[in-house]
């Protein structure tokens, strides 16, 4: 029989750092270059909606919380991964190991839950325009948030509580950081179905599947009300909801393609392309919303044109 380690006296091995030689160096600037890009691209959107009284509205509150949650995102990997990268163990605590998981499930649920409510915002906008500030106001989007962010840590933790009580019989995790399902596999412990079954409901169905659905009922209906509108309303709709319908299309290949590798395999993709994807949703999109939805809408533009050139507000 396998010798089994309970939680707290395991470490874990992340597996896919592969040896690189003097190109870790290389590695670690690039890396340190896309997380200070990611902060710095993220924090000044977030100053710019906090400063210009013009974007405290409820779309740009979403969008601030949007911002913080991709610093948030990216800082539960990137220091992480820049320690690793010039490591030779590439060994990780179970503690620090439960702490990213916790950090990295968050992030992505509350980004799903972030990307629904504000598909709701633009259809209440497009749709119900007469009514759209009355059922959408500055303190209900706070207090949605608020409830976005509370629901989404207490759900997380729940989930980690089970994968915490596990005991364990192998340390290797084939990815770059830590990641439930891949940890609870590792796992010679009966009860280890309840965290599958816990796994599956909330990574599937509660964090994935309901708010895809929900947001392609709410486009539905804002293409439907596009048709019978006017050119300029078409336009405007066109612009308000194409960055979000871009960050959506990115997160869901991200999230799609984490499901599929952690469940499949996946040797027939080249290792290098491998660890790009499985590092994209925390990379890549924490860089991509702020980049599209300060292109794209005019009011960030022209709030970011005074703020560099130091008008007054």
């Amino acid at each position: 029989m396998e010798n089994s380690t309970s939680s707290e006296m395991v470490s874990f091995v992340l597996s896919m750092y592969t040896n690189i030689g003097n190109l870790k160096y290389l590695y670690f600037t690039l890396a340190m270059l896309f997380y200070i890009s990611v902060l710095f691209a993220n924090a000044v959107l977030i100053v710019i909606i906090y400063v210009d009284r013009n974007l405290h509205e409820p779309m740009y509150l979403f969008l601030c919380s949007l911002f913080v949650n991709e610093i948030y995102g990216s800082t539960s990997l990137l220091p992480c991964l820049m320690v690793h990268i010039l490591s030779e163990t590439h060994e990780i605590s179970a503690f620090y190991c439960f702490l990213q998981i916790f950090n990295i499930h968050t992030y992505v649920a509350i980004e799903f839950g972030t990307l629904t409510i504000m598909a709701y915002d633009r259809y209440i906008c497009i749709c119900k325009p007469l009514h759209y500030n009355v059922i959408i106001t500055k303190r209900k989007v706070q207090k949605v948030i608020l409830v976005i962010w509370t629901v989404c840590f207490v759900e997380v933790g729940v989930l980690l509580s089970f994968t915490i009580r596990l005991q364990f019989c192998g340390t290797v995790v084939n990815k770059v950081h830590c990641e439930n399902h891949l940890v609870v596999e590792l796992s010679c412990s009966l009860d280890r179905t309840v965290s599958y079954l816990h796994d599956l409901v909330f990574g599937l169905i509660f964090t994935v599947a309901a708010p895809l659905i929900y947001i392609s009922f709410t486009y539905v209906n804002i293409f439907v009300v596009c048709l019978k509108a006017s050119r300029e309303t078409k336009i405007k709709s066109f612009e308000t909801c194409t960055p979000h319908l871009v960050s959506l299309f990115s997160f869901v290949f991200a999230c799609f393609y984490s499901l599929v590798s952690q469940r499949f395999d996946m040797s027939f993709v080249p290792l290098e392309l491998r660890v790009i994807l499985s590092m994209y949703v925390l990379i890549i999109q924490p860089l991509l919303n702020p980049v599209i939805y300060g292109l794209k809408l005019s009011k960030i533009r022209h709030a970011f044109s005074k703020f560099v050139t130091l008008k007054t507000w």
